[in-house]
């Protein structure tokens, strides 16, 4: 079997490599390359390892026909095209939290560095004066310290002000009153937290709810003399709005590690008195840089081998753990969305999947996006269920979860329903003994078939003869039936027929088929 191939294109630890090789990949290591190098040398690989510096564009994107994975070694993927990302099928991964503590640290540091203005004591210390008496500076302890944005690094920075002696407040709207309770917290809006924080630091990622968060309109509403941080993105805050802010005293002090345009070459704050800032220093230790080329390593290796997606930006998580479990039932689910994709005419509204009895213990997500993919397959060979969600969302198909965890006539079952201008129509489906995908029931009819390889499927009036005449049929046209699958609504009314073919039917044949007595449907399938 041939092994995934990994490139890593930015520079980080040489234990990636090692990692990758043990996790079962081939593994290039080329750095620095230009644009166009990376373009003409990526359709070699299934998985890309990057830091900051790789950009991965559109351009990249449509030359990298393999690949499968990109691996960001950190948290931000500004340099990441992830909605086309996800459109081409390619699952985008970070790694959250690797370098989590090294940035709040990053953010404690910050907020001691404005409270003591130590940048500016200590460049004129080492200039020959001696301002003792130029630099008041004030204490954090039992200063209210304000946090936008309250998940991972935000809670850790909480952590350590509540060390502090601080009081801390948090607007979140993800912030549950319960995980506010666990933390120590208080949890307010964001009105609210800009009237009483001494020091505001910010923890969000730059979404369009979240750019420019603290605009010039916000900042007019903080407490005087409010010291603000900035370790997370830049663009949450309205750099020019914060320079006027700083000049009129309305801020006392702000330290950014990033901005709005970096590297930053220049800035309206540059050289304005209480600003400090770093180099996007916030992941910047050795144990972080170690932390997140493990782990990106680790997370590539676990999907391109063993099928488990972990901190995925566009597709549901799925450890290595629950991959063999749900691998039978992700199949399962591929192949109801697959017939439903090739029986379904006419424009389609919604398509609802349900899980019953084992199969609602199970996580929902994967298994939505493999009826996802196996039915927009049947429109696309592009599809797969990376993209299947975001394909479904862009062409307004409605997508419905349902689980019901007692158990019908089946111990597990999946059911595909889909609703057309013609009504309501469902699929199901089970799995035997836990691992065999198996069709149970089409369209309110009872039938049993293993959905796998060239089908034909026949609606007919259930009726003697016909069995004989569709056999006959076949057999002139010298194509062997492997089996057959019957079931009817009643005796007498309508039947369905699904025939395993060992060759695809060809379009003649269908025809001829359509014309026999009794015949109301005939399509041909592919699984």
């Amino acid at each position: 079997m041939t092994k995934p191939r990994v490139l890593i294109s930015d520079k980080m630890d040489p234990n990636a490599e090692r990692l990758l090789r043990e996790g079962g990949c081939d593994v290039d290591v080329i750095t620095g390359e230009t644009p166009e190098q990376l373009i003409a040398r990526i359709g070699d690989y299934d998985g890309l390892a990057i830091r900051s510096s790789t950009k991965v564009t559109k351009a990249v994107l449509d030359a990298a026909t393999n690949l499968k994975v990109i691996g960001r070694a950190g948290i931000g993927v500004d340099n990441v095209d992830i909605p086309y990302a996800s459109s081409k099928g390619v699952v985008v991964m970070n790694t959250p939290f690797g370098n989590s503590i090294t940035t709040a640290e990053h953010a404690i540091a910050m907020i001691f560095a404005l409270a003591r203005q130590i940048p500016e004591a200590n460049a004129q210390t080492q200039a020959g004066l001696w301002p003792k008496n130029g630099f008041m500076g004030v204490e954090v302890t039992g200063k209210t310290l304000g946090l936008i944005g309250a998940g991972n690094i935000g809670s850790i920075v909480a952590s350590r002000a509540l060390g502090l002696r601080m009081k801390v407040i948090a607007f979140d709207p993800f912030l549950s009153p319960e995980r506010a309770v666990e933390l120590g917290i208080e949890k307010v809006e964001l009105d609210d937290l800009l009237a009483r924080a001494d020091f505001i630091t910010l923890h969000t990622p730059l979404t369009d709810q979240t750019r420019n968060i603290l605009s010039r309109e916000n900042l007019a509403k903080t407490k005087k003399g409010v010291r603000i941080v900035n370790c997370a993105r830049g663009g949450l805050i309205d750099e020019a709005a914060l320079k006027d802010a700083l000049d009129s005293g309305q801020v006392a002090g702000a330290a950014l590690d990033v901005f709005q345009t970096e590297p930053a070459k220049e800035s309206p704050l540059f050289g304005t008195p209480n600003f400090i800032c770093t180099p996007h220093l916030g992941a910047s230790t050795n144990e972080a840089q170690v932390n997140v080329a493990l782990q990106v390593a680790e997370q590539i290796a676990d999907f391109l081998v063993h099928g488990g997606v972990t901190n995925a930006l566009n597709m549901p998580s799925l450890s290595a753990e629950e991959a063999p479990k749900l691998k039978p039932y992700m199949a399962l689910a591929e192949k109801l969305g697959s017939l439903v994709g090739q029986l379904t005419t006419g424009s389609l509204a919604r398509i609802s999947i349900h899980a019953e009895g084992a199969a609602a213990e199970l996580n929902a997500k994967p298994i939505v996006a493999a009826v996802l993919a196996g039915f927009l397959r049947t429109q696309s060979d592009t599809v797969n269920m990376v993209n299947a969600p975001f394909l479904a969302k862009e062409r307004g198909l409605e997508v419905r979860e349902v689980k019901t965890e007692k158990a019908g006539d089946y111990h597990t079952l999946i059911r595909v329903s889909v609703k057309t201008d013609a009504g309501e129509r469902s699929v199901a489906g089970t799995l035997f003994s836990n691992s065999e995908p198996r069709l149970v029931e089409l369209f309110g009819i009872k039938v049993e078939a293993e959905l796998d390889g060239p089908m034909m499927y026949i609606v007919n009036e259930d009726a003697p003869g016909f069995i004989g005449r569709i056999g006959t049929l076949l057999g002139e046209a010298g194509i062997n039936i492997g089996t057959f699958n019957l079931g009817r609504r009643e005796a007498g009314g309508e039947a369905v027929l699904l025939l395993s073919v060992d060759e695809p039917v060809p379009a003649a044949v269908v025809d001829q088929a359509c014309k026999l007595p009794g015949v109301k449907r005939v399509r041909a399938l592919a699984f």
